[in-house]
C-alpha cells in the first residue's frame, strides 16, 4: 500500500542534507528486463536543475548497478527506517549483484514496484528517477585536492547522475 506524494512535501519529511549522509543510507535500484538490481548509497542530493525538481546522485563506475540505471533509463530511491534495516542496507552495500544476484532476498528485503519500477515493500519513501545528465567527476575540476585524495584514492570516479524525481510515494507497508 503506497501513497502519492507532493513533491512539495520531499522536504518536510525528508531533509535534503541529512537524508544524504550515512546514517541516512538509501538504495539505488534500477530494472531491465526481468532483473533488478540495488546498491547502497550515501552521497547525493536534491534540488532544482534546469527548472526540474531533481535528484542527484553518484555511483562508481565498476557498480553492477550503473549498468541497469544506463540501461533502463530510470533509477528509483528508497529509504529505509536506518535503525531497524542497518544491516540489510550493509548487506546490499557489500555484496554485487554481479556474483550474487540473489543479494537482495539474502538481504531480507522485498522487491516489490510502484509505476513500473523496483523498489521494497519495508521502505518508507521512494523517489522515481529519470536521468537527463551524467557525468564522471574528473581529477582536474577538483578545487581541493585533499578531498579528491580521501574520497577517490583508487581513482575510481564516480558519475554524477542528475535526474528529474518524476514520482514519490510514501509506503504505508
Amino acid at each position: 500500500k503506497t501513497r502519492k506524494m507532493e513533491l512539495s512535501e520531499n522536504t518536510k519529511i525528508i531533509d535534503p542534507i541529512d537524508a544524504m549522509r550515512r546514517k541516512n543510507w538509501y538504495l539505488v535500484s534500477a530494472k531491465t528486463n526481468d532483473t533488478t538490481n540495488a546498491l547502497t548509497a550515501a552521497w547525493g542530493g536534491f534540488g532544482n536543475v534546469c527548472e526540474k525538481q531533481v535528484a542527484t546522485i553518484y555511483i562508481r563506475p565498476q557498480r553492477y548497478t550503473k549498468k541497469f540505471i544506463d540501461a533502463s533509463g530510470y533509477f528509483t530511491m528508497t529509504y529505509f527506517d536506518f535503525s531497524k534495516y542497518e544491516k540489510a542496507l550493509i548487506y546490499m552495500g557489500s555484496h554485487s549483484g554481479a556474483n550474487e544476484p540473489d543479494k537482495i532476498q539474502k538481504a531480507g528485503l522485498t522487491l516489490t514496484e510502484i509505476d513500473g519500477q523496483p523498489t521494497y515493500a519495508e521502505g518508507k519513501y521512494v523517489f522515481i528517477c529519470k536521468p537527463f545528465f551524467c557525468q564522471q567527476l574528473a581529477p582536474e575540476n577538483f578545487l581541493d585536492k585533499e578531498i579528491m585524495s580521501a574520497s577517490f584514492p583508487d581513482k575510481d570516479f564516480s558519475f554524477m547522475y542528475i535526474a528529474e524525481i518524476k514520482a514519490a510515494y510514501e509506503i504505508l507497508g
